[in-house]
């Protein structure tokens, strides 16, 4: 449990979309049209209403996606070593995602700008968070470089 348990707390589980995101777009896998085939139904769910909710691979990527930032966003109450390289490579991964999705054709698309805007918010939530616990823990009620 030690080692992989650490690799899991160092890496940001946001990369895992990245990966699937740049395999798809990057192989071809989406045809060369990466909004239709991300928005084409997979499968049909029929509701209580009668209407039928078309859940395609946008929605379930964003939906992966988002849950994967709550892990993150729980992984940042931890104030060791490793939730430090874990921000670092947050941040460097959030910069890898808004250069693909300005320069590379086929990742300016919502739902990578979605993933893009997960990564932000990852950066912001884990620093912010860190801060707010390491200040708990050092028990100092004041503030802590003009922070109340």
């Amino acid at each position: 449990m030690g080692r992989s348990y650490l690799a899991l707390n160092i890496i940001p589980l946001l990369v895992f979309p990245l990966i699937i995101y740049n395999f798809v777009v990057l192989t071809g896998l989406a045809g060369g049209n990466v909004g239709a085939w991300m928005s084409e139904p997979i499968f049909t769910i029929g509701m209580f209403s009668g209407d039928n909710w078309g859940v395609s691979f946008a929605d379930c990527f964003t939906g992966f996606s988002l849950l994967l930032l709550f892990v993150e966003i729980v992984k940042s109450t931890q104030t060791g070593s490793s939730s430090i390289i874990n921000h670092g490579l947050s941040m460097l991964l959030a910069v890898v995602c808004i250069i693909q999705f300005i320069t590379i054709q086929g990742f300016s698309t919502s739902v990578f700008f979605m993933l893009t805007l997960m990564t932000i918010v990852d950066v912001i939530a884990g620093f912010t968070i860190t801060i707010v616990g390491a200040k708990r823990d050092f028990g100092s009620s004041g503030g802590i470089a003009g922070t109340n």
